[in-house]
């Protein structure tokens, strides 16, 4: 399964950006996204800015990463 994870750009030069994503900072191109800007949110697929993304959309998406993340923890937990 692949996932994309919405990203704020932070740093942009060209075609190569840096993205935060829940306080985890990597690289992106946004080869496929001329028009972004600093401060843009982007879903990054394979190190790849592949649309923008609403705040709303990328605060749900980040809620349940976090939701997930907290499961892992949880003891006696059944899964699958």
């Amino acid at each position: 399964m692949c996932l994309a994870i919405p990203a704020r750009i932070v740093k942009l030069e060209d075609d190569r950006a840096i993205v935060d994503a829940m306080g985890n900072q990597f690289k992106a191109r946004t080869t496929l996204l001329p028009d972004v800007k600093l401060g843009d949110l982007v879903l990054v697929h394979a190190g790849f800015a592949i649309s923008t993304v609403d705040e709303e959309e990328a605060k749900k998406t980040w809620e349940l990463i976090a939701e997930i993340d907290e499961f892992k923890d949880t003891p006696n937990k059944v899964s699958g």
